[in-house]
């Protein structure tokens, strides 16, 4: 990959990630200019969304372990929720491609990317010690306590009713 397209893929993907952020509903926004060009296909698009998804919450637990050292799971949980408010429209795509799966493809990828972030939930929850089929499950129930006391930030307000929003709505007329 070169420099140049390393930085392409990087600018579809964030167009990606804000078109998903803003629709909230599950659906890979492969209509957008590029995606088809930089991703080929569905399953890379979802696999770079679960990676992104992955590493944010994977830096997110490590800032709030370093806030409540004595409390790993809570921490953890916390990290959960305010990846799951970074990134919501991802969260929905992730959460579709696991419940209904587009191809057995995404649905043997998506069973993977689950089972290594229930590892890691439970890992960093200092409930288990070894990345194994315990510690998925240990973190199946991490994750499950975390969208139980989830509680979705709003939806934006509409920017046109906004100051900032009317006067870019005049600016780009």
């Amino acid at each position: 990959m070169t420099w140049t397209s390393f930085h392409r893929r990087g600018e579809v993907l964030r167009d990606v990630i804000a078109s998903a952020n803003r629709r909230r509903d599950g659906r890979l926004p492969m209509e957008l200019t590029g995606v088809a060009e930089t991703f080929g296909d569905e399953l890379v698009l979802l696999g770079a969304l679960q990676l992104r998804w992955h590493t944010r919450l994977a830096g997110r637990i490590e800032r709030e372990l370093l806030a409540e050292p004595m409390e790993l799971e809570d921490a953890v949980v916390a990290a959960w929720h305010a990846t799951a408010d970074e990134l919501p429209g991802v969260r929905a795509i992730l959460d579709r491609e696991r419940t209904a799966p587009s191809t057995p493809a995404s649905s043997a990828a998506m069973a993977k990317a689950t089972a290594k972030e229930h590892v890691l939930l439970a890992m960093m929850a200092g409930r288990v010690s070894t990345p194994d089929d315990a510690a998925a499950r240990v973190g199946a129930e991490i994750e499950d306590r975390a969208r139980a006391t989830y509680r979705p930030a709003p939806l934006p307000a509409d920017e046109p009713s906004t100051l900032l929003g009317r006067l870019k709505a005049v600016v780009a007329a």
